[in-house]
C-alpha cells in the first residue's frame, strides 16, 4: 500500500526509457566548493563581519559547509542576506530556503550544500553555534 501523501507515477513505454528526474551536471564536492566561493565573495562584498566557515561534510547530512557571520545591525543583517540571495539567483542557485529575514536578528539561508547563519553580534554571542560545531568528534565506542 502506498504511503499517504506520496505521489505515484506510472510510465508506459516500449523500449528504453530515459531518466525522468533531471540531474545537475555539477553536484558534489566541486559544486559545493564553487558555491562556497560565491557565498564568501558575496558576504565580503556586503561587509559581513567575523566570517567563520565550518566544513561539516561527513559530520552532518545538512550540507557540506556552514558559514556564520555577523552584521552590525538588523538593517545590515537584512542587507547582507538580500545581497546573498540576489547573487545566488544570478548564478542559477535561487532555490535557497530563507528563515528569519523579517526580523533581521538571525537569518538562516540554506542552499542545500551550504547553510549560512547571519546574526546581529549579541544574538550570535548568545547562541554561539560555532562552539557547538567545533566540539571534538565523539568516538563511536565511548558511549557504551
Amino acid at each position: 500500500m502506498p504511503r499517504k501523501g506520496r505521489t505515484l507515477t506510472t510510465v508506459h513505454t516500449k523500449g528504453r526509457t530515459s531518466i525522468v528526474i533531471p540531474q545537475s551536471p555539477e553536484r558534489g564536492v566541486d559544486a559545493a566548493a564553487r558555491e562556497l566561493e560565491l557565498v564568501l565573495a558575496s558576504l565580503e562584498d556586503s561587509k559581513a563581519e567575523d566570517i567563520v566557515t565550518i566544513n561539516i561534510a561527513g559530520k552532518s547530512a545538512l550540507g557540506d559547509y556552514m558559514i556564520v557571520v555577523s552584521g552590525r545591525s538588523n538593517r545590515h543583517v537584512m542587507a547582507i542576506c538580500e545581497h546573498l540571495i540576489t547573487d545566488l539567483k544570478d548564478e542559477g542557485l535561487g532555490a535557497a530556503r530563507v528563515e528569519g529575514l523579517e526580523a533581521g536578528d538571525w537569518v538562516l539561508i540554506d542552499t542545500g550544500d551550504i547553510i549560512v547563519h547571519v546574526f546581529r553580534p549579541e544574538i550570535r554571542e548568545f547562541y554561539n553555534i560555532e562552539r557547538m560545531w567545533a566540539a571534538p568528534d565523539i568516538e563511536e565506542g565511548r558511549l557504551h
